[in-house]
C-alpha cells in the first residue's frame, strides 16, 4: 500500500466518512471509486480536497523539524540511541541518524525494523553491541549482581560514571549512590526507568560538557 493510499484511508476515518459517502466523493473528485485504480496524481488530488475539508495528517516531524519515528519497537531503539548520546559516543540525536546507523549495521532497508520483531531484534542487538564497545556498557547479567544492577538504566548510568572518572572502589560507589539519591529522591534499589533516565540525562550533560571543554 502506497503512502498516499494510507493517507487517504486515514483521512476517511478522521473525517468520519462512511464507505458509501467515501466512495461517492472519490468518484466526484477523480471519476474512480477505488484508490487502487487511481494514478498518484489523482490520489494527491483526493488528499488536497480532504485537507480543505479538515483532514490534518499526522506529521512525522517533531516541532523542531527532527524526524519522529513511530512503530512498535521505536521507543526501545530511541532509548538506546539517546543512551549513546548520553555516553558521548554520538553527536546527532536525530532519529534520522538512528535509521542510518541501523541500516548500515544490519543491512535492513529503511524502517522495517520498527515493526518487524525479527528485524527489531537485529537492530537492538547491533545498537547494544556498539554501545558496549564504544561506550563501555556491560549488558551482562551475572547471578551475583544485585537486581537493581540488572536494569539497563543502571548499566548505562554506571558506564557514564566510569567515563567521568568514577571507579568500583567503595568511596566512588558511595558518591554514585548519593548522586542518584540527589537526582531522583530514590535509592538505587528503588529507581525505576524514569529515575534512571533522569540520572542518565544529567551525567550525559556532564560528559558532553567535558568533551566540549577538552
Amino acid at each position: 500500500m502506497t503512502a498516499s493510499i494510507t493517507a487517504i484511508h486515514v483521512a476517511k476515518k478522521q473525517l468520519g466518512l462512511d464507505d458509501e459517502t467515501y466512495r461517492a466523493k472519490l468518484e466526484v473528485i477523480t471519476g474512480k471509486a477505488s484508490t487502487r485504480d487511481m494514478t498518484e496524481a489523482e490520489r494527491e488530488r483526493v488528499l488536497q480536497v480532504f485537507r480543505k475539508e479538515g483532514f490534518r495528517p499526522k506529521s512525522n516531524r517533531r516541532r523542531d523539524g527532527r524526524l519522529k519515528l513511530t512503530g512498535k519497537y521505536a521507543a526501545k531503539l530511541q532509548a538506546l540511541w539517546i543512551a549513546a548520546s548520553n555516553l558521548g559516543i554520538i553527536h546527532d540525536r536525530d532519529d534520522a541518524a538512528l535509521v542510518k546507523f541501523v541500516e548500515r549495521q544490519t543491512g535492513i532497508e529503511h524502517v522495517r525494523f520498527l515493526k518487524n520483531a525479527a528485524d527489531a531484534r537485529k537492530a537492538v542487538e547491533a545498537l547494544k553491541g556498539w554501545i558496549a564497545r564504544a561506550g563501555g556498557v556491560d549488558w551482562s547479567d551475572a547471578e551475583i549482581v544485585p537486581s537493581h544492577a540488572r536494569a539497563e538504566g543502571f548499566k548505562v548510568a554506571w558506564a557514564q560514571w566510569l567515563k567521568l572518572g568514577g571507579n568500583a572502589h567503595a568511596h566512588s560507589v558511595g558518591e554514585f549512590h548519593a548522586l542518584v539519591l540527589q537526582l531522583t529522591d530514590a535509592t538505587v534499589e528503588l529507581c525505576d526507568q524514569r529515575d534512571w533516565q533522569a540520572v542518565m540525562n544529567e551525567l550525559g550533560k556532564r560528559i558532553r560538557s567535558r568533551k566540549a571543554g577538552a
